[in-house]
């Protein structure tokens, strides 16, 4: 049966309970490291005891990798017991190895801030903006693409001049 905090049940006459919070899984989808599929996680330590937590991704990785490491289990067998794939075995060591547990916190993926807006490019769109008050940021675009040969979309440059104008207050 399904319960909706705050609403009567049908088949009692009371509030339903609300749903108890979990910090460490909000922490942990907040953080990028909540396991998409802790269900696949059929290591005997993450199903026997407590202490390990089949939801918490750099757990798991760390232990797939220590069986590996140091219990000496194949690689294959162990990226199995622990839900996951050869690929992401060899990935997890080496940024186990490089960068230690931090390392296996999950990263965004593609490129890390406006690389196509340099500070050149923003210069640019500030000046042009102030000659031209009323071009949109569709009009920009084209202006950046004629100038730099650059292609950007309308949104990043809005969120490129917000910031920029954010800045200046």
């Amino acid at each position: 049966m399904n319960r909706v905090p705050g609403k009567y049940c049908a088949d009692e006459d009371r509030l339903a309970p609300l749903p108890r919070r979990d910090p460490k899984l909000e922490a942990l989808r907040e953080q990028g490291a909540l396991n998409p599929h802790p269900e696949r996680v059929q290591d005997v330590l993450f199903i026997e005891h407590d202490f390990f937590d089949a939801r918490d991704l750099v757990q798991v990785k760390y232990e797939m990798v220590r069986r590996v490491e140091v219990d000496g289990q194949s690689v294959s067998d162990a990226a199995s017991a622990f839900g996951l794939s050869r690929p992401a075995f060899y990935q997890a060591r080496e940024s186990l190895r490089a960068l230690g547990v931090a390392g296996l916190l999950p990263r965004k993926r593609g490129p890390h801030g406006g690389h196509k807006l340099s500070l050149t490019v923003v210069a640019f769109l500030e000046r042009t903006r102030a000659e031209e008050p009323s071009l949109r940021a569709g009009d920009l675009v084209q202006r950046v693409e004629q100038h730099f040969g650059v292609g950007v979309h309308p949104r990043s440059i809005e969120r490129a001049l917000a910031r920029q104008a954010k800045k200046g207050s």
